[in-house]
């Protein structure tokens, strides 16, 4: 009896991974199919460096938004990573007990708000204090880089938490025991231990950054072009899809999954890079 129940488990589960195959490779084949035509229109050369998108002129360069995509996405690392880090430290190595059940909630309601609310706390909150203590007129890739720091860092903290957390407590004990001091042991053997769990996280978070739409289309300014300085209006990908694909046609229409594919290719090669750590620590 039991081991039938088992087969019947086995079967469904394999059922459902199967499933899953069937539409992940359907929303690829359909991605891929609806761009063909603008690729082959226009060629990849002219896509990736023309520095004009002007659909009523027939004009589709996406370098400024590839350039604004990644530059926001990074510099929302640069701000994200070091409170994650010292975050995650800190819960798992210095606290009592009290404090990480006090954290923990904080940090799983974080990764709950939805988007929309990120994205009004920066254009009631954030741009206006941008606007008046730094310049410019608050929409911004600063501002947008802001929201999704804070957009990143349940998932950040959480992945690193996961890594200090198994980090063997033998590694601990021998570190005590040739009499290194707890925060000696923390930066030489703890993190050091830790650190494949922590790219991950770090890496993970960069595709939420990178994929991250409704927010940044709040904040960002929306105007294409390669910005010179953090307090430059801009335009990613993510957004350009969400603000023209309700009323685009024709080879504008394609374009527009050129941009899901670009995204695509950006997401697939971070969980590639994901991969690759991994399996280089034995993780």
């Amino acid at each position: 009896m039991f081991k039938v129940n088992e087969k019947i488990i086995e079967k469904g589960l394999l059922s459902i991974t199967l499933c899953l195959f069937v539409i992940i490779s359907l929303i690829i084949i359909f991605l891929v199919h609806e761009s063909i035509p603008a690729f082959t229109h226009f060629g990849l050369i002219r896509i990736f460096t023309d520095m004009r998108w002007i659909p009523d002129l027939n004009l589709f360069g996406m370098l400024p938004m590839i350039v604004s995509s990644l530059l926001v996405s990074f510099l929302a690392l640069v701000f994200a990573v070091p409170l994650s880090l010292t975050t995650a430290i800190y819960i798992e190595e210095l606290s009592s007990i009290s404090i990480k059940n006090l954290f923990k909630p904080i940090i799983q309601t974080l990764a709950g708000i939805p988007s929309v609310v990120y994205g009004f706390f920066g254009l009631t909150v954030l741009i206006p204090l941008i606007r008046d203590f730094v310049g410019g007129d608050g929409f911004s890739v600063l501002a947008a880089s802001i929201v999704l720091a804070i957009m990143i860092l349940p998932t950040i903290i959480t992945l690193s938490q996961d890594a200090i957390r198994n980090v063997p407590f033998e590694y601990k004990q021998a570190s005590f025991a040739l009499g290194s001091t707890h925060f000696q042991t923390i930066s030489k053997i703890i993190l050091p231990t830790a650190l494949p769990g922590i790219l991950t996280g770090i890496i993970l978070g960069l595709g939420r950054a990178v994929g991250e739409t409704l927010a940044v289309l709040m904040v960002i300014g929306n105007v294409n072009q390669i910005p010179s300085s953090i307090l430059d209006s801009a335009r990613t990908l993510t957004s350009n899809i969400a603000l023209e694909m309700g009323y685009a046609m024709d080879i504008h229409y394609n374009m527009l999954f050129v941009n899901g594919v670009i995204l695509f290719v950006i997401i697939v090669v971070l969980m590639a890079l994901t991969m690759c750590i991994q399996h280089k620590w034995g993780c």
